[in-house]
């Protein structure tokens, strides 16, 4: 178990342009994975995804599902090509944890598709209700941090790294604690485009709401250990898995703890699913030691696959 495998998964903030595309326009799986969530959204993904407009492709019901799909064609394009392949666990940052939870056989792609454009659309209207905002720190230590939280009214949303935490809540709330970061000594901090304070109790109303779609999802028992974002730990039964991707939209993402979790499960490579390569980045600087390879598209595929078989 010293060498298993980790699939990971990344969230919203993910997205860009002609993601998948390659991947659709090449594999008929892929491109059946693609028809299948438009006609579940009501709008031509797979144009979305090539076209755009950006901006379009960055609202969170939107970005969500397609982030999604993305993740999970290039993850079944892997398996195709890879049976042999076997996970110890699997995990993903913010909503990439629903491709994790599809990909363990927890919910069908379906119903994936469904929640997260719900999750998107409820996370929208709560951030036009209160508008808040995000900001990531680097460089100063969770004590510090929570202090300045503290004394300024925001919370700590995201555990990235043991050198980054986003930071989020009201707008003038972060522009406070953002200044106050600089005057403690973080060697960066930097203001987040979204488009408001996710995992913050900005998002109550979001949780709630997601909570009562999930009382009508069919969920089954995972294959595979899924580590959860709320608490750092594998998920437990059914019903505990719906109360956490409830409440993961209004609690900390404690992504450190995710993945020194799944170290300890066994998982010393793992490979990343999906658009970007944010989720690699933050476990290379969470354990220099782990292997990692991303597939986002055909040629990340086959060189996944070289890498792969190369070790064999």
């Amino acid at each position: 178990m010293t060498d298993g495998w980790a699939a990971v998964f990344p969230g919203q903030g993910a997205q860009e342009l002609t993601m998948g595309v390659d991947l659709a326009r090449s594999r008929a799986s892929a491109a059946a994975r693609f028809r299948m969530a438009s006609d579940l959204l009501g709008c031509d993904l797979l144009r979305l995804c090539e076209e755009g407009p950006l901006e379009e492709l960055t609202r969170s019901d939107r970005a969500q599902p397609a982030i999604f799909v993305v993740s999970m064609v290039c993850f079944e394009a892997f398996q195709e090509e890879a049976p042999e392949v076997s996970w110890t666990v699997m995990g993903g940052l913010s909503s990439g944890e629903w491709a994790a939870l599809c990909a363990a056989g927890v919910v069908t792609f379906e119903d994936a598709v469904r929640i997260l454009e719900a999750r998107g659309r409820f996370m929208q209207e709560a951030c036009e209700r209160q508008p808040g905002g995000m900001v990531s720190v680097i460089g100063l230590d969770v004590d510090t941090l929570e202090a300045i939280a503290r004394a300024t009214g925001v919370e700590l949303a995201n555990f990235n790294s043991p050198e980054q935490t986003v930071l989020s809540g009201p707008r003038s709330a972060v522009a406070m604690a953002a200044e106050q970061a600089r005057q403690k000594g973080a060697r960066r901090v930097i203001p987040l485009q979204v488009a408001g304070g996710f995992h913050s109790s900005l998002m109550t109303p979001a949780a709630e709401r997601l909570a009562e779609v999930l009382q009508s999802v069919r969920l089954s028992p995972p294959k595979v250990p899924v580590v959860s974002n709320v608490t750092g730990e594998p998920h437990g039964g059914i019903e505990g898995i719906r109360r956490q991707m409830a409440a993961q939209v209004n609690s900390p993402v404690r992504w450190v703890d995710c993945v020194r979790t799944m170290a300890k499960l066994g998982a010393r490579r793992f490979m990343e699913f999906g658009p970007g390569r944010v989720v690699s980045g933050l476990i290379r600087r969470i354990d220099n030691q782990l292997e990692i390879h991303n597939i986002s598209d055909l040629p990340s595929l086959q060189a996944a696959l070289a890498a792969v078989r190369g070790e064999r």
